[in-house]
């Protein structure tokens, strides 16, 4: 999957949280996302508050999708809370797919 297909299954799956997502998938929607989220920074405050909460559910969703590509719950993602848990995260999510 190439970046602008990875962005757009993301966008059309905008609250899908059923499913898999193909590590391409997952890692080109974090390149988007930080990028996005660089570029309104440099623009203000509000832009940038703007494109995090436009950019938050389908990062979880894609998220949730990641994970359970490699046989885990979605719920995981609640380890980011933790802090250390977001290490955890990202060991799981550079996982080969599952089966």
């Amino acid at each position: 999957m190439d970046f602008a297909q990875a962005i757009k299954s993301c966008f059309n799956q905008y609250a899908g949280f059923e499913g898999r997502a193909p590590r391409s998938e997952f890692w080109w929607f974090a390149l988007f996302q930080i990028v996005v989220l660089l570029i309104a920074g440099v623009v203000s405050q509000v832009v940038y508050g703007i494109a995090a909460l436009a950019l938050l559910l389908p990062a979880l969703a894609v998220g949730a999708r990641r994970l359970h590509d490699i046989g885990r719950s979605g719920w995981w993602q609640l380890l980011t809370l933790t802090g250390i848990g977001t290490l955890v995260l990202i060991y799981w999510w550079v996982q080969p797919s599952g089966e």
